[in-house]
């Protein structure tokens, strides 16, 4: 599978690392040059420079012919408005987004 992953932080990085060793295509996403260094050195893994909001870091990263988007980054609405994207202007037929926000502020689903 062709898979996105937004965000080189450690939830990112662990999805990485998982879906790599099962042999999927990845590509991470994040805005840090020295994380995706530091990634593409220990992982088989490209990593792509930018905001992953934006449509234009999204296609220079092949969410063209993605099989799915995983949104890791750390803030919800970075996460939420990725997948809608990746979704309604890539048609990706599998988007999932991290979702943080009740824990830190003491609510729940």
């Amino acid at each position: 599978m062709k898979i996105l992953i937004l965000g080189a932080g450690r939830v990112g990085q662990s999805v990485a690392e998982s879906l790599v060793s099962e042999k999927n295509d990845i590509t991470v996403i994040d805005t840090s040059p020295e994380r995706l260094g530091e990634l593409q050195d220990r992982l088989d893994l490209r990593g792509v420079v930018g905001n992953g909001i934006q449509p234009s870091v999204l296609r220079d990263a092949g969410i063209e012919d993605a099989d799915m988007l995983i949104a890791c980054a750390p803030q919800d609405e970075t996460n939420l408005v990725a997948c809608k994207v990746a979704h309604d202007v890539f048609q990706v037929p599998t988007t999932i987004a991290r979702r943080c926000w009740s824990s830190r502020r003491g609510w729940s689903a």
